[in-house]
């Protein structure tokens, strides 16, 4: 009894140690064999990975002279079918402006002395400011003396007007003031688009130009400073002997040197734009010039895009320069000074 317990305890425990040998082999082969799984699956994915970064790169070495530009405003409007309406709109406001200056639409200027239909030999409009109502009155007691004499010049077939634009403060005493004169006068043709202010002086000529067009059917339109003391006889006779004259610019032309030095007299502060040697090209002098009935449409139907530089004469001849323009020196333009005034003899 004694002997028999040991030997029955050393058999178990050789039977035990038997399965966990048995069962260490089983357990490492399992992890084993999972590993290697776990392993393929990593490098089929690194494998794959790789493949399509290179065919990607492929793909953009093959299509690198084809990618898509960055879309600008102009592709947007065209994609969204808007260009071709910006297009349409921007012809169909050219047609109507060519429309309103020969006369087919119903004309909008409200002034007073709109023309009665007649055709005119001339349309004057003399340069005025809100501080220029003494040289007015010395111009209305000079060659518009009588009551009647702008009826009288009409019918001779030359209309003369005050040009004038609107005080910067719309509708103030200034405004006011001058609309009380031309109730008096009847004389004013008021530029409701334009802003009589320094700065804005050379874009008068535009407004100037596009509203006697609409109102007058005249052959020739006039800018005059109201500080010219004018002939109209000799004036009559040099536009009649003009008036078969296609695209007519008449005036005392000149040319000059470009003021570059800012705070001059007569300074452009666009200098850059006259070359190297700074001078101006032809053009009519400031005091008194002319256009032909189709220059003055012209203007009118361009008058938003035609650019003014520092002075009105200037700009007129760099709109003159690209049409076909027939340029008249008339050396009877050229006016002499006599203290503050210019005196066109016309003779």
């Amino acid at each position: 009894m004694e002997s028999y317990l040991p030997v029955t305890n050393a058999k178990a425990e050789r039977r035990s140690k038997s399965k966990t040998v048995q069962n260490t082999p089983k357990s490492s082969l399992l992890m084993g064999f999972l590993s290697c799984l776990a392993w393929l699956y990593v490098a089929g994915r690194l494998w794959q990975d790789a493949q399509n970064r290179t065919l990607l790169a492929g793909l953009l070495k093959k299509n690198s002279g084809q990618r898509p530009r960055v879309l600008t405003m102009e592709d947007k409007l065209s994609v969204l079918g808007c260009k071709g309406l910006e297009r349409r709109i921007a012809d169909a406001e050219m047609e109507l402006t060519l429309a309103k200056s020969q006369g087919f639409l119903k004309n909008q200027l409200q002034q007073s002395g709109a023309s009665s239909g007649k055709k005119l030999l001339a349309v004057i409009g003399v340069y005025t400011g809100f501080g220029g109502r003494l040289r007015r009155n010395i111009i209305r007691g000079s060659w518009m003396s009588r009551s009647d004499v702008l009826k009288n010049l009409e019918e001779r077939g030359i209309v003369v007007r005050f040009v004038i634009g609107r005080s910067p403060n719309r509708g103030d005493s200034l405004d006011r003031g001058i609309a009380e004169e031309n109730r008096a006068n009847e004389d004013i043709l008021i530029l409701d688009h334009h802003e009589e202010a320094q700065e804005e002086m050379p874009k008068k000529v535009k407004f100037f130009f596009s509203a006697a067009v609409q109102m007058w059917d005249a052959d020739f339109y006039i800018k005059v400073d109201d500080n010219v003391d004018l002939n109209f006889d000799g004036l009559t006779e040099l536009l009649r002997s003009h008036r078969d004259k296609e695209s007519a610019y008449i005036g005392c032309m000149k040319s000059g040197d470009v003021v570059v030095e800012e705070g001059k007299t007569w300074y452009e502060p666009e200098w850059w734009k006259f070359g190297d040697q700074k001078s101006y090209f032809r053009h009519a002098a400031g005091s008194i010039f002319i256009l032909s009935k189709n220059l003055a449409q012209y203007v009118h139907i361009n008058s938003a895009s035609l650019k003014a530089y520092a002075h009105d004469d200037v700009s007129v001849g760099s709109w003159m320069m690209g049409v076909n323009t027939t340029y008249i020196d008339e050396s009877r333009l050229c006016c002499s000074y006599s203290g503050q005034d210019k005196f066109c003899t016309l003779a």
